[in-house]
């Protein structure tokens, strides 16, 4: 697995809305050390899963430049695994298939992709259950699935846009503490993006704070707690709160007669306040 680093310059993107042009990114300027876990936290309509769809080279018709390894982001690579918040898997396959589908073009033998595909199922806990299909798993149990998936090929990079959020908070939290346990293992460079300044808070090693219309950064913050990190840590709760008033901020700065049809899409969701008195 190469050392994956990512470098984002001066990433724009407009969408067309009734014939004009909406502009839904503007000057996005990031960089992601190798081995590094960043998070991006912002309201619905701030341009976060159009900015990873961007670097996994799903929508290359944007300004700006995308570099991984060194390289241009020009389309989607092997190098670059993605999970999203659906697990997407193929209901006539097993998990054991679903699983191989991130080594269906890797040039290697039968053996060696049945070793891999062994191995990351134990990775992920879901050993006994190779040969279920997906009716058969819990909504948890697939979302494994969908991550073994987007790790089997060895990529360098992992982005995950909002993996866990159909999830119950139980599951949720289950999963979140399984892809911490994943990365420091396999030593991954992760961007994950999510509504959640929770899940931000105890997965990423920075925190990218997304302002909406349009998209951009309006703060990065470091977490310095130590991993595998507590819910209950009073650091957490301290960079909570600045993540909070943060968005707040960027909210209130918004004109507020902006609409859906404005938008694109559903107005911009309250990020969950009741976090405050965790």
């Amino acid at each position: 697995m190469p050392d994956s680093r990512i470098e984002i310059a001066r990433v724009a993107k407009d969408f067309s809305v009734d014939g004009r042009p909406l502009r839904a990114l503007d000057g996005i300027d990031l960089t992601v050390a190798p081995g590094e876990f960043v998070t991006i936290v912002g309201a619905s309509g701030c341009g976060k899963s159009t900015l990873l769809r961007i670097v996994a080279g799903l929508d290359p018709a944007h300004d700006g430049e995308v570099r991984h390894d060194g390289r241009p982001v020009t389309g989607p690579s092997l190098q670059r695994g993605i999970v999203f918040q659906e697990p997407r898997l193929f209901p006539w396959l097993t998990v054991a298939g679903n699983i191989g589908l991130g080594l269906e073009n890797a040039p290697l033998s039968a053996a060696e992709r049945a070793r891999l595909v062994a191995e990351h199922v134990a990775l992920v806990g879901l050993s006994g259950f190779e040969n279920a299909y997906p009716r058969q798993l819990s909504g948890g149990m697939a979302q494994r699935a969908a991550i073994a998936r987007g790790l089997v090929n060895r990529p360098g990079l992992l982005l995950l846009d909002e993996p866990f959020g159909a999830l119950d908070a139980l599951t949720r939290a289950r999963l979140q503490d399984e892809l911490q346990r994943i990365c420091a293992h396999e030593g991954i460079t992760a961007l994950l993006v999510t509504h959640d300044v929770d899940e931000a808070l105890l997965l990423g090693d920075r925190v990218v704070v997304m302002a909406p219309r349009p998209g951009r950064i309006a703060e990065i913050l470091d977490v310095s707690a130590s991993k595998p990190r507590d819910r209950r840590d009073p650091v957490l709760a301290a960079l909570r709160h600045a993540i909070l008033d943060r968005l707040e901020a960027t909210q209130a700065a918004q004109p507020q007669t902006a609409t859906a049809r404005e938008a694109g899409r559903r107005p911009a969701a309250t990020l969950p306040l009741a976090a405050r008195s965790a």
